[in-house]
């Protein structure tokens, strides 16, 4: 190779990792979050934390609620939910964080959308007040746990595994094997245990039996209308409404300001749009998601 290739191959190069270097600064810039207003008042300030799709990670919205909860400028939290539900984990998490809020002393409201179901239910039990609309879809108290099997389409077309395991638990819900009657089993217990903490932090948040509670728990949903004569949630209104009472729980004096958190647009979004909402659903939906739920499992 001769001197002035190499020196041109040097400068491409060199190029190169100026050019990644630019496009991983203008990532992390673009993806930086700042507040913005919803309303402005001349109150106190609330500030609104929004949970809108299945619940699979916690973190973002664990994130939002300590970086309010910690802010002594904000008097209360009204979190909106529009959810289904989704991993139990995640939910938990979540339920934990907001109720670690209320019991801090500043007022939590939530405020249900047309969905606020199975885990987005155990979320909104940590608040201090949860308001719905008459046609919110909310309850679905139960959990769930689906399983697919390749074995036979892998018969078909003449291709074989092999599972070499330390245990004859340790490959259950394999999508390789039929699943047992011991693997049945064996899952089942494991959701009776986890429908049972959905039950209990229901009865002692919502001050109800435990058999009262059990009753309504097969995975049904109801109605906002339906979840208030159930004592499942605490008042019926709009989003507007539970502003207004989370006003009323911090003592705000007129109206308040109110303010959410607003994610800045990433390089790759401007660039490929919804090509990359479109594959983040897929991805999503295939491979994120948790063995477990609370998830209400919507008609389609």
């Amino acid at each position: 190779m001769s001197k002035t290739a190499k020196w041109l191959l040097g400068i491409f190069g060199f190029l190169f990792l100026f050019v990644v270097f630019i496009v991983v600064v203008v990532s992390v810039f673009l993806s930086e979050s700042e507040t913005e207003d919803i309303s402005s008042g001349s109150g106190g300030t609330i500030a609104l934390v929004e949970l809108k799709e299945p619940i699979i990670s916690s973190e973002d919205f664990v994130r939002q609620l300590k970086r309010y909860r910690d802010n002594m400028n904000v008097r209360a939290i009204v979190v909106r939910i529009e959810s289904p539900g989704g991993g139990v984990a995640a939910s938990q998490e979540m339920y934990e964080e907001v109720k670690k809020t209320r019991t801090s002393g500043k007022p939590v409201v939530v405020s249900m959308g047309s969905v606020a179901a199975s885990g987005g239910y155990y979320v909104a039990c940590g608040a201090d007040k949860i308001v719905a609309n008459p046609g919110s879809i909310t309850g679905s108290i139960g959990v769930i746990s689906q399983f697919m099997h390749f074995n036979q389409l892998m018969e078909k077309i003449g291709i074989d595994a092999t599972t070499i395991k330390s245990g004859k638990l340790k490959d259950s819900g394999s999508p390789l094997r039929p699943m047992t009657k011991e693997d049945k089993e064996y899952f089942q217990q494991m959701i009776d245990d986890v429908h049972d903490q959905f039950v209990t932090t229901v009865a002692e948040e919502r001050k109800l039996k435990k058999d009262e509670v059990r009753k309504l728990a097969d995975g049904r949903v109801f109605t906002g209308r339906k979840a208030y004569e159930l004592k499942l949630i605490d008042t019926l209104g709009t989003f507007e409404d539970a502003l207004r009472l989370a006003a009323d729980l911090a003592h705000i004096e007129g109206k308040p300001r109110v303010i959410k958190e607003r994610k800045k647009e990433r390089w790759t979004d401007i660039l490929f749009g919804d090509v990359r909402s479109e594959f983040d659903k897929l991805k999503s939906e295939l491979l994120d998601q948790p063995i477990v739920q609370y998830r209400y499992v919507q008609p389609q």
